[in-house]
């Protein structure tokens, strides 16, 4: 029997499932610069034809920026944390479609600059693993619990992520939102998890960064899901669905009994 240890409290885990972005690798390093060069791109197409984005630019996809205007953080609540890559991809054409652009034409030029933007993803490969991380999977991989990643993100890229930052082995599957009915908050990505692991969702546990994590795994009867914070402060508002709230993975144990 294995157990988790959250802080000072103990829970039953036969396996764990993961989100990836802001949960195993540090998100603004990853999808801020992304966010960014996709953001731009849109104000620069609809500058071109006399249009500008419709309401702030903090609202149009969940960025946070400072006085000076430099990206330094996201919306945990907003499309960026949470949307799969199609909602994303509607979100963002919503904006040229607002201003003149048929619809067809307004997705085909958002996967455009997506593709651009990921370009620039692909040769500066930034992925952070969090603080703690690696340290916690060698403590699963010694005894063996199965571990899997659950994604709003395409599998391809959450593999190729993975790939990247070296910790692909440390995971029996990797499943993307291309592989269900229906993304975060439904519990789609957990049930097809928990099947492939042999597992009914009663038995695992899931840690995620955002509220769609949380009620996902509500959804699907997983009895702890854990949220990853910066701040318990802002774990209060970005997190109310949480079971119990971690600042970094030194604060998890696995105890086998």
């Amino acid at each position: 029997m294995v157990r988790l240890q959250i802080k000072t409290q103990q829970v039953h885990c036969d396996a764990l499932l993961f989100d990836k972005d802001g949960t195993l690798f540090d998100f603004m390093q990853l999808w801020g610069s992304w966010a960014e060069r996709m953001l731009t791109q849109i104000e620069n197409h609809l500058q071109a034809s006399g249009h500008s984005l419709i309401g702030d630019r903090e609202h149009v996809f969940g960025t946070r920026y400072n006085q000076e205007g430099h990206l330094i953080d996201y919306d945990r609540c907003g499309p960026l944390a949470m949307a799969s890559v199609e909602q994303s991809t509607a979100v963002l054409a919503w904006q040229l479609y607002a201003t003149g652009t048929p619809w067809d034409q307004a997705i085909a030029q958002i996967r455009q600059f997506s593709d651009i933007a990921m370009q620039h993803i692909e040769k500066e490969r930034p992925v952070q693993p969090l603080p703690g991380l690696l340290l916690f999977l060698e403590q699963c991989r010694t005894i063996q619990l199965p571990l899997a990643v659950i994604t709003a993100d395409w599998t391809s890229e959450a593999v190729k992520h993975l790939r990247w930052s070296g910790l692909e082995s440390y995971f029996q599957y990797i499943i993307g939102s291309d592989q269900v009915q229906q993304s975060k908050p439904a519990p789609d990505l957990v049930y097809i998890a928990c099947e492939r692991l042999g597992m009914s969702p009663h038995q695992t546990v899931l840690i995620g960064d955002s509220n769609a994590d949380m009620q996902m795994g509500q959804n699907a009867g997983i009895p702890c899901c854990i949220g990853i914070s910066s701040s318990e402060e802002s774990a209060l508002t970005e997190l109310p669905d949480a079971h119990m709230i971690i600042m970094n993975y030194d604060q998890l144990a696995i105890i086998k009994e």
